[in-house]
């Protein structure tokens, strides 16, 4: 990726480490950080996160924040560079800002972003992807896939790789 061209995914108390190791590996691909906001459901350490994201695991940029507020405040995030994923997002993943810096936000397998994080942004900073009423949601790590690539779609040097 431009060094130009910043991507941050960030997931708020992932449950399942096989979600996570995939997302480990879909970042480095796409040289994005990857942020972990804890409590996590699983261990770092665990075979199973490594073995999801093969021997790329010690590859990942990964930073791994007590809560969300150390993530926000240390990442110097501004409020327009924030899109927040939930299955009730006002946009589509399709009209994601074309932005060179911009934080992908996820909230775990089960609960979602928590409300008291969701407060903190307008609803203009919320996204969806469309899907079929047969099924509740996505997977979590498919959900990620698609939203970060979508995000570096308009960007040419992402396609010269």
């Amino acid at each position: 990726m431009s060094s130009s061209i910043e991507r941050h995914v960030v997931l708020i108390a992932p449950e399942i480490h096989w979600n996570t190791g995939n997302i480990g590996r879909s970042c480095i691909g796409t040289d994005a950080y990857l942020h972990l906001i804890k409590p996590l459901g699983f261990s770092l350490d665990s075979r199973e996160v490594k073995r999801a994201g093969l021997d790329y695991w010690s590859n990942v940029k990964l930073s791994v924040w007590d809560h969300f507020h150390a993530f926000y405040t240390s990442s110097h995030v501004e409020k327009n560079e924030v899109a927040l994923f939930t299955k009730t997002g006002k946009n589509s993943v399709w009209s994601l800002p074309h932005l060179q810096r911009l934080f992908l936000i996820f909230g775990s397998e089960t609960k979602g972003i928590p409300e008291n994080i969701r407060k903190q942004f307008n609803e203009e900073s919320t996204y969806h992807i469309p899907i079929r009423n047969e099924i509740r949601s996505l997977n979590l790590s498919t959900s990620v896939g698609i939203a970060l690539y979508e995000s570096l779609r308009p960007f040419p040097s992402f396609h010269q790789w």
